[in-house]
């Protein structure tokens, strides 16, 4: 019975150490896979991501180039919790939401002085090496967008 009692123990502190110790999938270095991705004429082009943990909250910083050639970079540092956070570098927008869904699911948020301006998800992979976003979002012309954004983790 007592070492049952001690199997059974050790098996629980094992699994919790594993789960205060495993690595948050969002994390890391992600580079756009512009060959898999769907982007639309006149969208931006997000071709590299970084996200990393600041204290308790997540920094994602954001590089490519916009609709008409010229570098873009934005900065988001929040939670994801489904709260609205400060946005930098975007013109169009000022705060991203993110929420999660799943451990692989997150849904996103973008808007403009309290508006809804940009919808979407992100899904990473079960095996964690792809990170694929989905948005709606307002083009060029004023008319709707989907995009699909599919990234390699580096």
């Amino acid at each position: 019975m007592k070492i049952r009692t001690i199997v059974l123990t050790l098996a629980a502190l094992f699994a919790v150490v594993t789960v205060c110790f495993a690595a948050d999938v969002n994390m890391g270095t992600w580079k756009l896979n512009e060959a898999k991705s769907k982007i639309a004429p006149g969208a931006v082009k997000n071709s590299l991501v970084v996200i990393v943990a600041v204290g308790d909250n997540v920094k994602i910083t954001v590089d490519g180039i916009d609709a008409d050639g010229k570098p873009l970079h934005n900065e988001w540092k929040g939670k994801f919790d489904g709260k609205d956070y400060p946005l930098t570098g975007v013109p169009t927008v000022d705060t991203r939401a993110y929420k999660p869904l799943d451990d692989h699911t997150m849904a996103l948020t973008e808007k403009k002085d309290g508006k809804t301006i940009i919808t979407g998800t992100q899904v990473i992979s079960a095996d964690g090496k792809t990170r694929t976003i989905t948005v709606n979002e307002p083009g060029p012309n004023g008319k709707r967008m989907n995009i699909t954004y599919v990234y390699d983790k580096q």
